[in-house]
């Protein structure tokens, strides 16, 4: 018999595309110790979304950063697609992050000195790809953005800096998505368009999405939630609504 949604025999499961693996982050300084992050251990197949929630302070954007091995842990690993990003150089590691990782931050993280063209063009001359103004120009139309192509980030607004940066974590077709409070800098009906396009881009793409959240609402566009309280793993659940619109 086959498991008719994997092709792959009734049974078997595939590898997930991430593993955090009993991970632990603390700091210490003068005053002792403080525990981040305590034990957290979950994993996520292929084109799972996800929403991170929790109080602030809650440890939400380390987890985040120790999944995309910006950050490491004290203790356990992350597994990207099998890869153990932390048993190998930093080098190795951010090469590993150039070629399954798209990233999208509050901030928008553009480069001032770039236009909107540029910015999105940039990971592509990276990966070494002949084509970079072509895709990106590309790219940058499915956002909308085609008639700000040579725009610098300072005369565009906020949510047409958001769409730069989702071309720009899109472009490359990413295994996994890191989203960390993606419309904090946005009004809410801007917010609301920009969280739509992600999540269409996503479906379109079939990206793992792993998104760091307030907004009840939008967590509840995932199709899973993860709440962390003090460090920990305190609800892992499968959100209310399923609708992306």
């Amino acid at each position: 018999m086959t498991d008719v949604s994997h092709g792959a025999p009734a049974g078997a499961r595939r590898a997930p595309i991430i593993a955090v693996e009993h991970v632990f982050k603390s700091v210490t300084d003068s005053s002792g110790t403080l525990d981040i992050l305590r034990d957290i251990h979950f994993s996520l197949a292929e084109r799972e979304t996800v929403a991170i929630v929790g109080a602030s302070g809650s440890g939400k954007s380390t987890l985040l950063s120790i999944i995309a091995g910006l950050d490491t842990p004290t203790r356990g690993t992350v597994r990207i697609a099998g890869d153990d990003l932390f048993a190998v150089s930093e080098d190795a590691r951010a090469a590993l992050r150039a070629r399954r990782i798209g990233f999208v931050f509050q901030s928008f993280q553009l480069l001032g000195n770039l236009t909107a063209l540029e910015n999105v063009m940039l990971p592509l001359e990276l990966a070494g790809r002949r084509d970079a103004r072509a895709a990106a120009t590309e790219m940058l139309a499915r956002v909308g953005l085609a008639e700000r192509l040579r725009h610098y980030p300072k005369v565009l607004s906020g949510g047409e800096q958001q769409r730069v940066a989702l071309a720009r974590a899109f472009v490359l077709h990413p295994a996994v998505l890191l989203a960390d409070e993606p419309t904090g800098s946005l009004d809410h009906a801007t917010g609301e368009k920009v969280m739509a396009l992600m999540f269409e881009l996503n479906r379109e793409q079939g990206t793992t999405l792993v998104l760091v959240t307030h907004d009840r609402g939008i967590a509840a566009r995932c199709q899973r939630r993860l709440t962390i309280d003090a460090g920990c793993i305190a609800a892992d659940e499968q959100a209310e609504s399923l609708s992306i619109k």
